[in-house]
């Protein structure tokens, strides 16, 4: 499925890969960001599993009937690195080490003060204004090198042009603040419920402190495109996917407590929780989670829209890959 708003060209193709789906977003950036085409390919079961494609074969095949269908061949790539492998972290570092000499830093002390779960990775940092006790702040973002590698090759093969990774909490960080007029700044939850996970991201300053990538413990196997329906239907219990978002609710009053007491104590607490994703259900969750807590609120919506009807929420992410350079 693709809709496509005749606004002019862009030169960029805003990409997410997830476990069940493939989706797409070209925007036109001036005086005001807009939609200009978007379109989605939902995938066969168990294609890609935690963000790990398993059938490359496969995978490319559908890559290049997207391109066609799309019209994006050739154009340039923004994606997204698999939530389930990046790692948000704040760490200490003397107070001695210059900025030109926090990478090198970096990598001299992965694998003894600095621990990751898994080799060869790719990061960045962001040094914080703040200190604590003589040594500077940063946050560190890392990733397997492999995960990204592994895409940005298929994308080359396929005949895009892969020229930006990012990271989903920081793009939908980066749409919440464009949507909002007064945005909070510190303790902002971002959640991004989606078919199989959620993903949560605490941000302080326009910075991210914390990120945990949740699973939803259910029969996935059972959500399937129904033929006279766009999206997904789940085809088992209904009970077993709500028993499934009800664990995941008691684990976001988890991270709200280790983000006020363990990282905080008690001095700081989540602000805003601010919800979106491509969760089929979303509209009833939020409903959920408005129940049980008092700051939740949906992701406002974007526009312009085609005989007004609004862009999706599946969309923001992709929309907050857009907004990187604007």
């Amino acid at each position: 499925m693709a809709i496509r708003f005749n606004l002019g060209k862009s030169k960029f193709v805003n990409l997410t890969v997830k476990d069940h789906v493939i989706r797409y977003a070209e925007l036109k950036n001036g005086h005001e960001t807009a939609v200009q085409t978007w379109g989605e390919r939902f995938l066969p079961a168990g294609l890609i599993h935690d963000g790990v494609i398993q059938d490359v074969e496969t995978f490319s095949m559908i890559m290049e009937e997207c391109i066609q269908e799309w019209k994006i061949a050739k154009k340039q790539v923004r994606f997204l690195v698999p939530d389930s492998s990046v790692v948000i972290r704040k760490i200490a570092i003397p107070e001695d080490v210059t900025p030109d000499e926090i990478k090198g830093y970096l990598y001299m002390e992965l694998g003894t003060s600095i621990h990751l779960p898994f080799e060869n990775p790719v990061f960045d940092y962001h040094l914080l204004k703040e200190k604590d006790k003589n040594k500077k702040q940063i946050i560190l973002f890392a990733a397997p090198e492999n995960n990204i590698a592994d895409l940005a090759e298929i994308l080359d093969e396929v005949k895009l042009k892969p020229a930006v990774a990012d990271i989903s909490a920081l793009a939908l960080y980066r749409y919440y603040h464009h949507t909002n007029k007064t945005p909070e700044n510190d303790g902002v939850m971002i959640i991004e419920v989606d078919l199989k996970t959620v993903n949560v991201s605490i941000f302080e300053d326009h910075h991210p402190l914390f990120m945990r990538h949740l699973n939803i413990e259910a029969d996935n196997e059972k959500w399937v495109q129904a033929s006279n329906d766009p999206g997904l239907v789940y085809t088992g219990d209904n009970m077993d996917v709500w028993n499934g978002l009800d664990e995941i609710y008691k684990e976001l009053e988890k991270v709200m407590s280790f983000y006020r007491y363990t990282l905080n104590k008690g001095d700081k607490q989540v602000k805003k929780m601010v919800i979106t994703g491509d969760h089929p259900w979303l509209s009833g969750i939020i409903d959920q989670l408005k129940e049980r807590f008092d700051n939740a609120e949906q992701m406002k919506g974007f526009g312009p829209s085609l005989n007004d009807e609004p862009i999706p929420t599946s969309i923001h992410v992709n929309i907050g890959l857009g907004l990187k350079e604007v």
